[in-house]
Formats: C-alpha cells, sequence, structure tokens
C-alpha cells in the first residue's frame, strides 16, 4: 500500500510539473527536452526540474 501511494504522489508531481512546463514560456526545444527527462526520470527529473526548471531570468527580484 506504500509503494502505491508513493507512486501516486511522485505521478501528481510529475503531471504537475509538465503542465508548468507546457505553460512556460521557454523555447518548445527546452519544452521538449524537460518533459523527456521527467518522463524518462520521473523521480530525479522532477527534483531536477524543481531546482533549476521553474526559475527563469524575469523571476529574479
Amino acid at each position: 500500500m506504500e509503494y502505491g501511494l508513493l507512486g501516486l504522489l511522485v505521478l501528481i508531481a510529475n503531471i504537475y510539473a509538465i503542465i508548468k512546463i507546457v505553460q512556460s514560456g521557454a523555447s518548445t526545444g527546452a519544452k521538449i527536452l524537460w518533459i523527456l527527462g521527467i518522463l524518462i526520470f520521473p523521480v530525479v527529473g522532477f527534483i531536477v526540474w524543481l531546482l533549476a526548471g521553474p526559475r527563469g531570468s524575469g523571476q529574479l527580484a
């Protein structure tokens, strides 16, 4: 049961990341690479995206 819940949380996090990637202003190539990274490496890809992806040059204060 624990692995099912953990898998569901990973799935929800990955879907959230993919939606945010598609809505971003990044180039199409960058979007494709981010999405492929998340699909191929679900946990690691999400963590890398969380650390590097959402922060764009326009969000620096």
